[in-house]
């Protein structure tokens, strides 16, 4: 006679009692932990954060939120992108413990150990979501592919790099120049 063997899941209210001084993420319902970034990871964010966040407040357009910043997407779900912009109207999403549902734009900057999921099952996840807009920062090759929801998932908008301008459709007047992020 076979033997099942029994998946145990996650929730967030287990997630919540992770170690402090642990990255994890959940995924249905499975805690993974994420290692430190690169250093090339983190200029690269903190450029493109800085930038990204003047031009939200100068608009007065909503929220950019950096991680480590719980985005809890269902109870078996929670992800922590690198940088996110909720907008004004969708601000009813953000809580005093994290971001309950998808934010308008999140944005990853790929990893060695995070850029397989990052590409697909966290790309699915934020799409079946409703992420409008999804970054794939890759410091590698000095590209940010930006994609838009569309109805049969993410479609891509265009791949940018080095000497192009890359602007979004979800922040109309957003412009940014790469080599100020690379």
């Amino acid at each position: 006679m076979a033997t099942q063997r029994t998946h145990l899941k996650f929730t967030y209210e287990d997630y919540k009692h992770t170690p402090d001084d642990e990255r994890y993420e959940l995924i249905d319902g499975e805690l993974i932990m994420a290692p430190a970034p690169r250093i090339a990871h983190q200029l690269a964010g903190g450029r493109l954060g800085s930038r990204l966040l003047i031009f939200v407040e100068a608009n007065g357009l909503g929220w950019v939120l950096f991680a480590p910043t719980d985005v809890a997407l269902s109870d078996t779900d929670v992800v922590q992108p690198d940088l996110m912009f909720v907008s004004n109207e969708r601000a009813h999403i953000i809580t005093e413990d994290n971001i309950r549902g998808a934010p308008d734009i999140v944005i990853e900057i790929l990893s060695p150990s995070t850029a397989g999921r990052d590409r697909t099952v966290k790309r699915a996840l934020y799409a079946k979501h409703g992420a409008k807009e999804y970054w794939q920062v890759d410091t590698d090759a000095k590209t940010i592919a930006v994609l838009l929801l569309g109805a049969d998932g993410y479609e891509l908008v265009g791949i940018y790099g080095e000497g192009q301008t890359l602007t979004s459709p979800t922040l109309p007047g957003f412009a940014l120049d790469l080599a100020e992020v690379f």
